[in-house]
């Protein structure tokens, strides 16, 4: 032992590994922080698509007051042009009293005959002078009216650009609440990269030397051998033993991440593609979905707060390797773990 030693000793130090170790969180935060961003963009749509809705009942409100000024309008035109009609027929009735009087007044000097001539004329200006009054009259009733229908203009349009300014806050708020909400994602999004870290660097200590325990992207992986006997969903008495160290770094990260970050470690199964033939479960996908559950419980009874795992089958349609080779096969039929916001 004491040689052996000694030759270790002698041996270079490979620095390969932990350019990869580092490569491969590299890999892990840009993937990371791309499904954040991916999820921010999603629920900043569903956000804006609230405040678009509220603008197009603004834009509807506007149409609709647009409406009603134009018809105002509209009918202000016609008390106009009522109001002229009638000034007109004043000013011919004021013409014909004209006439009338000019008449009379030169029919003074006249027989005795032209007197009831006189009489009538006088009859039919008395007529033509109250409907003179009615004309004015109604006349000052348009412009009463006229005034009242400019006041409703006048209201509206200030209504419109009330409404025309309450948009324009509202598109300011949009774009600030845009703003808040990727700066508050983009700390979050750190926040849970750094307590990803935290706990990947615990499981490689705990769980060291191991060769069919290994870390592939942002995953951890467990070789179905290590936890499970060949198509069965039972841990293991060595797998129970893994999980058990697992439990203890999951139950420690638990204390530490604050309460307002919304986490899961999600556990995934998967198998090869090699058709199950007998025993209690119909295909790949049962199994795979069997054993990710039997790790959750696991999980659970040792400690890890439900709340916070997850278990999903994938069968063996999510391959490490396609090639057709028992050693591909062994590579394909795994646990993974994966922290992850929920």
């Amino acid at each position: 032992m004491a040689l052996s030693r000694n030759r270790r000793s002698e041996r270079t130090i490979d620095y390969w590994p932990g350019f990869v170790d580092a490569l491969s969180t590299l890999l892990l935060a840009i993937m990371f922080l791309l499904s954040v961003f991916v999820i921010a963009q999603f629920l900043l749509s569903r956000e804006v698509s609230g405040k678009d809705e509220v603008l197009d009942r603004l834009n509807s409100q506007i149409a609709e007051l647009t409406q009603l000024l134009a018809l105002e309008r509209s009918t202000g035109q016609d008390f106009q042009d009522q109001i002229s009609g009638l000034q007109a027929s004043l000013q011919s009735s004021e013409s014909e009293r004209s006439r009338l009087q000019d008449a009379l007044n030169s029919g003074s000097g006249a027989a005795a005959s032209a007197e009831a001539k006189v009489g009538g004329l006088q009859g039919e200006l008395a007529t033509q002078t109250q409907i003179s009054q009615r004309a004015q009259a109604q006349i000052e009733l348009l412009n009463q009216q006229l005034t009242a229908l400019r006041q409703q203009i006048a209201a509206l349009e200030d209504a419109l650009q009330a409404s025309e300014s309450r948009d324009r806050e509202s598109q300011t708020k949009i774009a600030d609440l845009g703003s808040r909400l990727n700066v508050a994602l983009a700390q979050r999004v750190q926040e849970l990269a750094r307590y990803r870290s935290d706990f990947f660097g615990r499981l490689r200590e705990i769980l060291a030397d191991r060769e069919n325990i290994r870390i592939v992207g942002d995953r951890f992986v467990f070789q179905s051998e290590v936890l499970f006997p060949s198509g069965g969903d039972q841990l293991q008495p060595g797998g129970r033993e893994e999980m058990t160290k697992l439990a203890d770094a999951a139950k420690q990260l638990a204390r530490e991440i604050p309460t307002d970050l919304n986490w899961i470690i999600r556990v995934d199964g998967h198998t090869d593609n090699v058709p199950i033939s007998g025993g209690r479960f119909a295909d790949n996908w049962q199994l795979s979905s069997a054993r990710a559950a039997s790790v959750v419980r696991f999980l659970v009874e040792q400690g890890v707060p439900a709340e916070h795992l997850a278990a999903a089958g994938f069968g063996e349609y999510q391959p490490l390797d396609n090639a057709d080779t028992p050693e591909a096969h062994s590579r394909n039929r795994r646990i993974e773990l994966k922290l992850t916001e929920r």
